[in-house]
């Protein structure tokens, strides 16, 4: 059953993606073009996302989801270098390419080549991650 609405969601959440042309990586390339032809489209769909999600933090609190397991815990707000690597890494990605992973993942539904090259090398990045993470760390445990 969970994998069932696990597939239903993600297929709206693919379907939205698409609807709304975050799929499309001129449309996102163009939110980032602030001096050229500047689309606003992109912060009405972060909105959209970011307001509900809000909602649901603040309607989950001390409630159990109804098909088991727990809510995850809300991300913690210290900002150190692993989420600065990370965040410059994937909004290099994002504005170099337009695609993030969910986008990514929902373009490759209709045959895009691009989208699936994109994928691979997101895929071989996240595989590269825990080596690079481990290797970062024991050269600063060194020193």
């Amino acid at each position: 059953m969970r994998i069932i609405l696990a597939l239903i969601v993600g297929a709206i959440f693919g379907a939205g993606l698409h609807i709304s042309g975050m799929t499309d990586t001129n449309k996102v390339q163009g939110f980032l073009d602030f001096f050229g032809a500047w689309d606003p489209t992109l912060a009405f769909v972060m909105g959209g996302a970011i307001v509900p999600m809000a909602i649901a933090w603040s309607l989950t609190r001390k409630r159990q989801p109804v098909l088991g397991g727990e809510f995850p815990q809300r991300p913690d707000p210290v900002i150190d270098r692993k989420l600065s690597i990370g965040a410059m890494l994937f909004g290099a990605g994002w504005g170099l390419v337009g695609l993030c992973p969910g986008p990514a993942i929902a373009s490759i539904s209709y045959g895009g080549l691009g989208g699936l090259i994109f994928l691979v090398a997101m895929v071989a990045g996240m595989r590269a991650a825990p080596p690079a993470k481990r290797l970062l760390d024991s050269r600063t445990a060194a020193a």
